[in-house]
């Protein structure tokens, strides 16, 4: 289908941040083992014969998701935070790095998680987290202690989108298999997804789940819900799917100039 062949997986560990997204997602399902887990999995690469001291790349890679556990945390308990707090976490050994190490965490909670990391007053460095594009859910499911899940939604908006504003389920699976969501199977990030597509986000008013009239046997499809119409736009969602796909080195999500042209006019 023409969404799946053009929209690419922002998800990949490859993508953002190589190994962070992996660290930070195994980290987060193992809090109990706090940063150290994130150490030993780090140098565990160390120990093959022709590397024997890890780059500062690699160190910064360890630091970064370090900082993307602990701004999950903060936006799991609805905490703002500040530059003093993160230096703490990646050890002040690492100040001078720190615009590197925030930069690349912030791109992972943007791109993997749907949440932006935006500074609230600069002169004491204080950040807060919110969802991305203005949505107001949170993107975790209540009462689970899951990850959030906003991106998700930001890319079933953008198949929709794609697929001229009403995407049949099978056009959205097949699109959301290119970054290994798959109904019926579980996601280290978004769980399992069929229930988030055709229930959580149908009752939150972000998408319409429908039959498709006249269909016998039944097919179904996916539509822009009120509450997407409210908070966003269609530009909004294409400058993200865009941003996500600046991401990939060789990705093929094209997005005709024209279509976001129509979108600002209309805007």
């Amino acid at each position: 289908g023409s969404a799946a062949e053009s929209l690419s997986p922002p998800q990949s560990p490859q993508s953002a941040c190589p190994s962070p997204t992996a660290q930070a997602a195994t980290a987060w399902s193992q809090p109990d083992q706090g940063s150290s887990n994130l150490d030993e999995e780090g140098s565990s690469t160390w120990e093959e014969p022709e590397v024997t001291q890890p780059s500062l790349q690699d160190k910064l890679h360890v630091k970064v998701a370090d900082l993307v556990v602990f701004l999950l945390l903060k936006y799991r308990n609805k905490q703002p935070t500040h530059q003093a707090e993160m230096l703490e976490i990646i050890s002040k050994d690492y100040q001078d790095d720190f615009p590197v190490i925030l930069g690349q965490a912030s791109e992972c909670m943007r791109l993997v998680f749907g949440v932006d990391v935006k500074e609230v007053d600069p002169s004491d460095h204080s950040y807060i987290l919110v969802t991305v594009l203005g949505l107001t859910c949170d993107g975790m499911l209540s009462g689970e202690h899951g990850m959030p899940k906003t991106s998700l939604l930001v890319l079933l908006l953008g198949v929709i989108l794609l697929e001229d504003d009403c995407a049949p389920e099978g056009e959205v699976w097949e699109a959301l298999g290119v970054m290994g969501v798959y109904a019926g199977k579980e996601h280290i990030i978004y769980g399992e997804p069929r229930d988030l597509l055709t229930k959580v986000w149908v009752q939150e008013g972000y998408v319409e789940y429908r039959q498709v009239p006249g269909s016998d046997p039944a097919r179904y499809e996916f539509l822009w819900g009120p509450r997407a119409h409210a908070e966003t736009s269609k530009l909004q969602v294409l400058e993200y799917l865009l941003r996500v796909n600046h991401r990939q080195p060789g990705s093929s999500l094209i997005l005709s100039e024209g279509a976001v042209s129509d979108e600002e006019e209309g805007a």
